[in-house]
C-alpha cells in the first residue's frame, strides 16, 4: 500500500490489483492505524470499478465517519447516481481534499 501524508489527511492507495483484498486490508488498518485522521482512498487505477466492489468499503467508511473524521474515496468509474448516500466518492484527488476541508469546517462549527 502506498501512503501519502498531507497536513489534513492521508491518502492510501493499493499497489496491487486486487480490490477485495485491499478492502479487507483497509478494514483492518483504518480503525487502528488511521484513527484520528481523515482518510482518502485513491482508487483511480480501478477504471472499471463496479458498484459491488465499491460497497466493500461501506462498513469501514461508516465506522470511520462515526469517529468524526472524513473517509473519501476517489474513483471516476461509477456513476454518482449509483453511489449510496452514506459514501463520499469524488472523481479527483483535488475534490477529495476540498471535501475534507469543508467537512473540517462543518465539524468546527458544530455540525
Amino acid at each position: 500500500m502506498k501512503i501519502n501524508n498531507h497536513p489534513d489527511y492521508v491518502v492510501l492507495e493499493d499497489e496491487k490489483n486486487d480490490i477485495s483484498s485491499f478492502a479487507t486490508f483497509i478494514e483492518s488498518q483504518v480503525p487502528s492505524k488511521y484513527k484520528g485522521q481523515n482518510v482518502v482512498l485513491n482508487l483511480l487505477k480501478y477504471d472499471s470499478l463496479e458498484l459491488n466492489e465499491l460497497l466493500l468499503f461501506l462498513k469501514v467508511s461508516n465506522l470511520h465517519r462515526k469517529t468524526k473524521h472524513s473517509f473519501v474515496i476517489v474513483n471516476d468509474a461509477i456513476s454518482m447516481d449509483e453511489i449510496p448516500y452514506e459514501m463520499i466518492v469524488v472523481p479527483t484527488l483535488q475534490e477529495a481534499g476540498d471535501i475534507i476541508e469543508m467537512e473540517e469546517i462543518e465539524r468546527d462549527l458544530g455540525f
